[in-house]
Order: C-alpha cells, then structure tokens, then sequence
C-alpha cells in the first residue's frame, strides 16, 4: 500500500479517523474466554451470587458460608467462613495439575540478561525463601515490607510471604529513602526485603545505600534480606541485621513449607497511596474476595489463558503489577513476562523487541507508553514482527482517542480488541471496561461498569446525568477485591471514600473514587480524572483531562499536560506544555491548530493562555507527569522538589525558556 493510499481521501488512517466505534474480530471473538452478552443481565438479577463465578477460579480449604456479608457497611466481608492460600492458588495447584513444567515467569533485565521460571522451579524457590523468612522471625500476620525493582526475587518474596500468612507491603523502588521510612513506620513493619541495586538505562544504580538512609529512620528494629542484583557492578557490604538472599535461599533448599491456610478476610497485602492530607493510605486488601476478582478479570477482561505469554509493563510496586502480573496472571496459569528496564533503552524498539521474541499474546501498557510510541514513529514496531498479540490493554489513566487509533493500527494491525480499563489502587482490580468478546470499542471512552458492578454519573446532588454530560463517578454496590479499610484508620476509610454521596441513616452506602466522569446514550462511560483536577477559569471548571485530550487530537502534537495559573483577570488560566510528534516543529502554525482545536472542542473559555512547547515534561519514574512543578512554572512561583522526578532538569530548562518569552 503506498503512502498516498494510507493518508489520502478514503485511505486507511482517513477511514480511523471518522470511525467512532469499532467491532471486535470475529477471530478473537471466536476463542474468547467470555462471549455471552447476558452475562451482564445474569450478574445483575443473580447479585451478589453471581460472584461464585470469580470464587470458583480458586481452590478453597474450607468452603465459604457466605458470598458477601452486609452487616457493618461499608467495610464489607466477602466469601465469609472459607479459607484458603494466596501461595498455592498461584503455585502448587498447578504443579499438582501436572504443569509444573509450564513457564510461570519469563524475566529479561535491561543488559538483556534472561531468566526462565517454571510453575515447578518457582514453587521450589517460593519454599525456601518461605522457610528462611520464619527461620528470621516472620510469623503469621507480621507485614513484610519489599523495597525491590523488577526483579523475579520480588514476586518469589510476595509469594512466600503470602505462604507463611505474612502480609507485604511492597514500596515502589523509585521511592525515596523517606517514603520507605514513613511506611514501614505506619505499618509497624520490622521486616524489609531489598536489594543492592538496578540497572538504568545501563547505568547501575546504587540502591542499598537509599535503603540504609531510610532504615536510618525506621523507629523499630528491622530485619533485611538484601538481593544481590548487580554483581561485580556494585560492591557492597551488609551490616548488623542483614542478610544475602541467595545464602539464605541456598540454605533452606529443597525446604517443603505447608500454605497457611488463612481466612477469606485476612489481610493479603497493604498498599500505600497518596493521600490528599500528605501523609500516605495504607490501602488493605484482603486474601478470598482480592485473589478472586483478579483470576476473574484476568479471564474475562484480559482474556488469558494458561497457553499464553502474558506482557503487563507495568511496575509491581504499583497495584497494576499486583494484580495484573503476578496475582491475577500466576492463578490462571498463564506465562507472565516481567522486564526491568525502559521502553526506549537500547533502543526504541525494545519493547517491539521482546514481543516478537517471546511471542506475546496479550499486551497491557500505559497511554503514557502509548504516546512515547507515538512520538518516535512507526518505523519501530514496523521493524518487528507482531503479529503473535492477540490482545492490547490500557491502564492508569484515560487514553485519547488518537492515541487510541494509532495503538489500534500500529500496534494491534488493526486485529486486536483494545480493553481500555479504569480502576484503582482501593479498587484491587478492573471497574470500567469493555469485555473484549463481547462489547464493541469506543476510542476514549472506557466502557461500561463490568458485569455485577453498578458504576454511575452523577450529579452533586447524588443524581445521575443525562448521556453526554459529566459528572462524578459512583459504585453503588460493593465488588469483591474492594480494599477493606485502610490500616489503622477506618474514621479516614469512611470519610474519605464513603461520606460524598452515602446515607448512613438509611444504610445506603456508595463509593466515591473522586474522579470526573461523562456518560453516553450506551452507558459508556469517559473518565475525565481527578475532581481536583481543574482549572477554574472566570467560575468555569474545565477538567485538566478533557483539555489534555482535546490538544492531543491536533495532528503533530504527541503529549500534552495542562495546568492552572494564576490570572490577574481570571484568576486562573490555562497553561499548556506540549511535545511536538518527531517531524513536527513546535511554532506558531502548530499552537493556532492546538488553541482552533481546544474552542472547537470545548469551548472559548478554554483557550489556552500559552501553550509552551517542550521536547520533555517532567515525569515521576513511574511515568506520571508532575503537573505541580509546571503549575510553578506557569504561576511564576519558587520550583518544588524535583527529586522523584526521573528527568529533574528539564524542570528548569522549561522555567528558563517561559521566562525568556
């Protein structure tokens, strides 16, 4: 096909373009795991039984009595009376089943080091690790902080520590020395698993010196198991209290460790979240109704299956990697690929690298990938061959429609259903979301609420809008991997979460996520993020999200971040950042096509004040773009801290080029 048919009148990237819905491919809808549309009626008139459909992915030691148990909402109880493990639900059931022998866990580093993990040899390592965990003092109940990148040992350790009844918390490794100090203060936790370092962009960093600086400022004494990960690359030493993985594992081999069979309500692990008072939630998920929902969702949402190869890129310091690589994928069976490094080291083909060498099925990223991608240009993916993807995903914030249509066609070959999910860390897993053998796809919006799930938009008086307005999103029933309360603090659970739109006196309890949400006539739903995301410009509230989308729907813009400023006039105004698509020069030609785009899109009184081209925005290490530091920028005020930044010095590169404007 020539260029000129791709892009001429009638061509290919046309015809994306004024498609506004698309249908799934007969070929996928013919082997997907769920293709009955009256799964959603069934779940609706069948609540909450209907949840023994997510149960029964799991083996349980003693039946539960109960699905979901009412009687002190909101903290609700799930499969009450039953009991089971986390460990052997992932592991031994498997083996058991004659597959030890299947691939668990495919792991490549950075400097494109590999390792193989069977169901089998990952049981093995998962016991010893469990075994050296009691011998150093972990007991049932005892919270294990894990402080790692992505390297296998996090997962085995998540593992043993689920087998001994030992909940984790696992701290994002590009977290500082404060934050892992602040939570295992808040968690009581004497006990840390970490390593010495990582490779970044090849460059070891030394990772066990943060670690010493944070326990510096531990409160309570705390045992640490230290992984050896960068060899002769970095030397170190441990001190008085710690100890090396691998002796410890070499140890106890071939130790057998019985699961500890633990109640659907005990505590699987604890995860912190920002808060909006600064001090993080301890966010407590729990072993039956968690492990459940994330085997079914896997299932129906992501459409696994044990013979696949599974890609989540992900980091598991977050609640993505949680559910939806080690949890949710290690329960159905299936082979889950894990990667240390970045999408664009070596090159900018890594990713396209790995797909077509481990034959990945199911690819499930981030739209902040999705738009880096974008920005470097086909030829990449163009140079691999990936037409083993049987399906693509989306998670962690909003994707817009371009973004949407170019991962469609340049990604997926136009062959692939895209699941655009929206869920949270309190949530445990998927909420809004098509199911991929069933629903067609709307670029930029979401989905539905999944089947069970009454998902709503309403208005502030608690009343839902009519299609094609915004509003606020609500879940009026609770779900099975719904966080329980957060540690030690169920008065901040309640008010944090369940007081917006709840009435207690009548016992009607709904759930709050704070995000802004539109609603069309199909029960789609297009989340617009943060409620505090917005900027009020002369008493109008414009959602940052909406804006964001509207300016990356300009042809030649391939990221953008919008911010509020301070306004003599306004009070507040707009303020854009954008990054240029690679071919595109950032000038006025573009910016009168991103402002033409902005009014046509949602009106005049969004136009922005400037909008600031930039090769770069200053982005956390998880890829989360730090509006706060451009908001400084736009307001002329004192830079915050850059430090968790993973590119601080475009922060001022950005501040020097507004002010010689």
């Amino acid at each position: 096909m020539s260029e000129e048919d791709v892009r001429g009148d009638g061509g290919l990237e046309a015809r994306l373009e004024e498609e506004a819905t698309f249908e799934p491919p007969e070929s996928f809808v013919e082997q997907a795991n769920v293709t009955d549309e009256s799964i959603y009626e069934e779940f609706e008139e069948n609540w909450p039984e209907c949840w023994e459909r997510a149960a029964d992915f799991l083996e349980w030691d003693r039946a539960y009595d109960e699905v979901l148990v009412e009687d002190d909402a909101p903290t609700y109880q799930w499969f009450t009376g039953g009991k089971l493990n986390a460990s052997y639900n992932c592991l031994d059931r498997h083996v058991e089943d004659g597959r030890g022998d299947a691939v668990a866990i495919e792991w490549e580093g950075e400097l494109g080091e590999t390792r193989t993990y069977t169901y089998g040899d990952l049981l093995e390592e998962v016991e010893a690790f469990a075994a050296a965990l009691r011998d150093l003092g972990v007991e049932e109940d005892d919270i294990v902080t894990m402080y790692m990148p992505m390297v296998p040992e996090l997962p085995i350790a998540m593992l043993a520590c689920a087998r001994i009844g030992a909940p984790h918390s696992v701290v994002f490794a590009g977290f500082s020395a404060e934050a892992l100090a602040t939570r295992m203060n808040a968690a009581d936790s004497e006990h840390l698993v970490t390593c010495d370092g990582y490779y970044r962009r090849g460059d070891a960093l030394d990772h066990l010196s943060k670690t010493n600086e944070g326990l510096a400022d531990v409160e309570q004494d705390a045992t640490t198991v230290v992984v050896d990960r960068l060899g002769d690359d970095l030397e170190h030493s441990l001190t008085e209290g710690q100890h090396d993985y691998d002796g410890l594992v070499a140890a106890h081999e071939g130790a057998s460790v019985e699961p500890v069979s633990r109640d659907a309500e005990d505590m699987l692990f604890m995860m912190y979240t920002s808060g909006t008072t600064g001090q993080p939630k301890g966010v407590k998920h729990t072993t039956g109704g968690y492990l459940a929902y994330a085997a079914w969702t896997g299932h129906a949402v992501l459409d696994i299956k044990p013979e696949d190869t599974y890609w989540c890129s992900a980091d598991i310091g977050w609640i993505t990697g949680h559910s939806y690589i080690v949890y949710g994928p290690l329960a159905l069976g299936t082979t889950t690929l894990m990667y240390e490094g970045t999408p664009d080291y070596p090159e900018k083909d890594r990713f396209w690298e790995l797909v077509e060498e481990y034959e990945v099925d199911i690819f499930y990223t981030a739209p902040t990938a999705i738009r880096a991608f974008m920005k470097w240009g086909t030829e990449y993916p163009e140079a691999h061959d990936l037409s083993s993807l049987r399906l693509l995903g989306t998670v962690g914030e909003p994707i817009n429609p371009r973004a949407w249509k170019w991962y469609y066609e340049h990604i997926g070959g136009e062959a692939c259903p895209i699941v655009d999910t929206w869920w949270q860390t309190e949530t445990g897993g998927h909420i809004i979301t098509t199911l991929p053998g069933i629903c067609e796809m709307k670029p930029g919006a979401a989905g539905p609420g999944l089947p069970g799930l009454d998902v709503r938009v309403v208005d502030t008086a608690g009343e839902e809008v009519e299609p094609g307005n915004a509003g606020y999103l609500t879940i009026d029933k609770p779900w099975p991997a719904m966080l329980r309360t957060l540690y030690r603090n169920d008065e901040r659970f309640v008010s944090e979460y369940w007081q917006e739109y709840s009435d207690p006196d009548a016992d009607e309890w709904v759930y709050f996520p704070e995000d802004g949400a539109k609603i069309d006539e199909d029960g789609y739903i297009t989340v617009l993020g943060r409620v505090d995301d917005v900027i009020n410009v002369s008493g109008h509230r414009l959602g940052t999200m909406e804006l964001e989308s509207a300016i990356v729907a300009t042809a030649g813009v391939a990221e953008a971040a919008v911010v509020g400023g301070d306004h003599e006039i306004k009070g507040e105004a707009v303020y854009a950042y954008v990054i240029p698509e690679d071919g595109y020069e950032g000038g006025e030609e573009l910016e009168d096509k991103i402002v033409d785009n902005v009014v046509e899109g949602i009106g005049p009184i969004a136009k922005p004040e400037d909008v600031i081209f930039t090769p770069e925005l200053p982005k956390t290490r998880s890829g989360k773009i730090m509006r706060r530091l451009l908001e400084d920028i736009a307001s002329g005020n004192e830079l915050g801290n850059t430090s968790t930044l993973r590119n601080p010095e475009v922060v001022e590169e950005i501040a020097a080029q507004v002010q010689e404007e």
